[in-house]
């Protein structure tokens, strides 16, 4: 099922991200979970995280955030990390270690990658290197030609009959996991999905939401 991958990437980052709205210039993560994936591990997750991120001084999240995922200052002031060192966490485990690709994937990736860029170049953390090894898949794109509308991820756990092993709960590690069991399902169904990397689908009527990113083609 997951060979054909393997013989590509030297492993795989699930990925997702909490934020406090919607403009990546303008706001910012809160929670940043991942897993990685590797061969030799089948599909054991080799590595993971899942860290909440702290506020600026003095800033609250705004009250529909936490209505929509559970988090709230307080809980981000208990346990929040600082930006920088988060991101520097979660590059560290998306990195290369033989010089090997390596393949982040999310659910609506543009906007995951917005965010993740933009925290980046607002703390000084430098991409280029990274990026080198990096490719990326959309599995929105993907669920979107498999499917007729709605295509959140929910609906795709429900397409792929995943109800009773994961759940969209809008916090960030509970959405990796769901993500990486509606790949997986995506890859058994039909083991087509390398046709989607770096090619992320967007609506003609509303354009591409965010800045575009470099070495995505659009349509």
């Amino acid at each position: 099922m997951y060979e054909e991958i393997f013989e590509n990437y030297e492993a795989i980052i699930f990925f997702d991200t909490e934020t406090t709205g919607f403009d990546a210039k303008k706001c910012q993560i809160i929670e940043l979970a991942a897993i990685r994936v590797e061969h030799d591990n089948g599909l054991v997750p080799a590595a993971r995280m899942d860290t909440f991120i702290s506020l600026p001084a003095g800033e609250k999240l705004p009250g529909k955030i936490v209505e929509l995922t559970g988090i709230t200052d307080a809980l981000l002031e208990a346990e929040g990390k600082a930006e920088d060192a988060v991101l520097s966490n979660f590059l560290k485990l998306a990195e290369s270690k033989n010089g090997k690709k390596i393949l982040l994937v999310a659910h609506n990736a543009q906007f995951d990658l917005n965010f993740l860029f933009a925290s980046c170049k607002r703390c000084h953390i430098p991409l280029a290197s990274a990026r080198k090894h990096m490719d990326f898949l959309d599995t929105l794109t993907v669920f979107k030609d498999r499917r007729a509308y709605p295509h959140k991820l929910s609906d795709a756990i429900k397409a792929y009959h995943l109800e009773d092993q994961v759940q969209n709960t809008h916090r960030a590690i509970d959405d990796v996991e769901a993500l990486a069991a509606v790949f997986w399902a995506m890859q058994e169904e039909r083991a087509d999905l390398l046709r989607y990397v770096n090619i992320f689908g967007y609506n003609g009527r509303y354009g591409i939401s965010g800045e575009r990113i470099s070495g995505i083609r659009y349509h």
